[in-house]
């Protein structure tokens, strides 16, 4: 059993309970948290959340079978109107929260961890859950939206509701982040194929749920996965399987914001070439920024093959 936690920093373990209908996810982020905050200069406790948002994100890729990027999103009326993190299938992170600039986060009510109340924060809105099939020269996949109301305090509890509605799988979430690390830990009960016994698999879910649930942030954020799952699931039959690593990733190019000039039509992006003499654009996720010229311009909207300097 390890207690180097550096072994389990950025990255994902499944894990299953032997002879139960029960399995389990565990991820840590450091490195790839880190530069998502980098690109995020907020209060504490916007920063946090978009931990949160990071760790959550990341547990749901492993539960929906996906290609492409999967996106999850919260928007409201609140002093943080915008917060979202994207999980790719290949594990690449990116994340930005919009804060209000006019908000003072330090009059918002906390629990009594100090972290922020998501209804405090977002206000009224919903939270979405979206999937964008990768695109391929033959077909391009169908895009998948779930959303569910912004009612309860934590994001834990609202991903708990969107199962609950949307996936009928009972699922249960752990999230915690600081100013360092994010981590998340989570449950789900699959459908009957070990056990037939309907009383006997419930009976299995609540035990270890309440395992579960006496696990602090303090140990997700600090114990490596194998040592946190002994600590709180030794009397169970715990299958740890192989880890997969998490890395920030940006999937902006100068390819990718071509289009979206070209998609704008070349009499509105010359409009704006006549009042800025250059386009310059910025990535929201990695402060990457693009320029293009009245050179580069005329390239996008000529017959001839792009030249991308």
């Amino acid at each position: 059993m390890s207690a180097d936690k550096s072994l389990s920093n950025d990255q994902m373990h499944r894990f299953m309970f032997d002879h139960t209908d029960i399995r389990g996810e565990v991820v840590s982020l450091n490195d790839s948290y880190g530069e998502v905050l980098d690109h995020n200069q907020h209060p504490p406790i916007v920063q946090q959340l978009l931990g949160e948002f990071l760790a959550a994100v990341t547990l749901l890729s492993s539960t929906l079978k996906f290609d492409g990027i999967l996106t999850l999103q919260a928007r409201g009326d609140g002093p943080l109107p915008l917060i979202m993190a994207e999980c790719s299938h290949h594990k690449g992170l990116r994340a930005i929260a919009r804060p209000n600039p006019d908000a003072d986060f330090d009059r918002l009510e906390t629990d009594a961890r100090g972290n922020g109340k998501l209804r405090e924060m977002l206000g009224k809105g919903v939270l979405a859950i979206t999937i964008d099939p990768a695109f391929s020269a033959n077909s391009r996949g169908e895009r998948y939206q779930g959303i569910v109301p912004l009612d309860a305090d934590n994001l834990a509890a609202c991903l708990e509701h969107y199962f609950e509605q949307s996936e009928q799988l009972k699922t249960r979430f752990w999230l915690a982040a600081d100013d360092r690390a994010s981590s998340g830990l989570m449950l789900q009960a699959l459908p009957r194929q070990i056990n037939a016994s309907e009383k006997e698999n419930l009976d299995h879910w609540e035990t270890t749920v309440t395992l579960a649930d006496t696990v602090e942030p303090e140990e997700l954020l600090t114990l490596a996965h194998e040592t946190l799952l002994y600590r709180l699931f030794h009397e169970e039959q715990v299958r740890l399987f192989d880890s997969v690593g998490v890395r920030f990733a940006c999937s902006c190019s100068r390819e990718r914001t071509a289009r979206v000039l070209q998609s704008m039509g070349q009499e509105e992006v010359n409009q704006l070439l006549v009042e800025q003499q250059s386009i310059t654009i910025d990535c929201q996720f990695c402060n990457q920024t693009y320029l293009f010229g009245p050179q580069d311009v005329t390239e996008l909207f000529s017959d001839q093959p792009q030249v991308l300097h």
